[in-house]
């Protein structure tokens, strides 16, 4: 019995790097990530499994009660429904992902918005379309956008209004864009800045793991993190930076960032090993560090030899090691 168990564990954590590597969604929005509460899709009860998320599918309807929601929608974007809320999802396309807010309170963080996707809300005869990276609220009652930051374009009868940070518009009647304080929060706001705290942390050891399997492409995407239980966002290339403050980071920028080992220390003359202490000056003469192949000089008086200069490491210079070609996510 010992045996069987001990050859499932084994098994169980060589599939590990395989979980890593499945991006849980790549074509269309409204997979629902977590719920706590009394939450329902088309009336019936959401209580999702270890590792297996419902979908939100075009027309669907979920509603919270004394519960709350966080729904997926395009890479880097994240609906956060309130307590007591409902929409409606038109569209599930990541080029034209649309929804309808119904009753009670969303908040939408876009940690990345690019020009391939977009996110739109419908109320009756007018449009609410995310422009900019941001973090934004829609409210039914009285029915409203606050933009935290960002940009957001409103069309209603016939007239157009573009709202950036700090500014609330009325969703009845004309079209004004008033000031409000960013720094007023409540309930909804602080539960949607821990998750996105969760989401940064699962970020780290996901794209680590992408790196290590070799994703190159730089196509941002959603992975699922075994080891905390949840799906994460990694963006393509570079660090992108949430609404809330924190950092997702790529897979080659999280390996250099946090996993690259520390720089050499050469010896033979150019390094810490090759400096001779000379007491006259009280300090090491004829030494220089290396930091990731470059020579530099260590301190020294005018009897100091100067370090001799470095040639560029194997190949490395040319090629680019780690570059953003190749494979998939950076």
């Amino acid at each position: 019995m010992r045996r069987i168990y001990l050859f499932w564990v084994v098994i169980a954590i060589l599939a590990l790097p395989a979980c890593f590597g499945q991006a849980v969604v790549s074509v269309k929005a409204g997979l629902i990530h977590y719920v706590e509460g009394d939450v329902s899709l088309d009336g019936k009860a959401v209580a999702p499994k270890f590792g297996q998320f419902p979908e939100v599918k075009a027309n669907g309807i979920l509603k919270t009660a004394s519960g709350r929601a966080e729904i997926l929608l395009s890479p880097g974007v994240f609906l956060r429904v309130g307590e007591d809320s409902s929409f409606k999802m038109i569209s599930t396309k990541l080029e034209d992902v649309r929804l309808e807010l119904l009753t009670g309170s969303v908040l939408v963080e876009c940690a990345e918005l690019n020009e391939d996707t977009a996110v739109t809300f419908v109320r009756q005869d007018s449009t609410i379309s995310l422009k900019k990276n941001g973090l934004y609220r829609l409210e039914s009652d009285p029915a409203q956008l606050l933009v935290y930051d960002g940009r957001a374009e409103i069309t209603a009868a016939g007239q157009t209004l573009l709202a950036a940070k700090g500014r609330r518009v009325a969703l009845d009647g004309e079209l004004v864009a008033t000031k409000f304080d960013t720094k007023l929060t409540d309930s909804l706001y602080r539960w949607s800045n821990r998750r996105a705290g969760y989401m940064a942390l699962a970020n780290v050891s996901s794209a680590k793991a992408q790196w290590d399997r070799g994703f190159r492409t730089g196509i941002s995407d959603w992975y699922w993190n075994p080891y905390l239980g949840m799906v994460t966002f990694i963006p393509g290339r570079g660090t992108i930076y949430s609404p809330f403050g924190y950092s997702y980071y790529s897979p080659r920028v999280v390996y250099y960032a946090v996993y690259a080992p520390p720089p050499s220390m050469n010896t033979g003359g150019r390094g810490f090993g090759g400096s001779t202490y000379n007491p006259q000056l009280g300090y090491n003469v004829s030494g220089g560090r290396s930091y990731d192949g470059g020579s530099v000089a260590a301190s020294s008086g005018p009897s100091a030899a100067p370090a001799p200069a470095a040639s560029p490491r194997g190949g490395e210079a040319s090629s680019g090691r780690g570059g953003e070609g190749g494979g998939r996510n950076q």
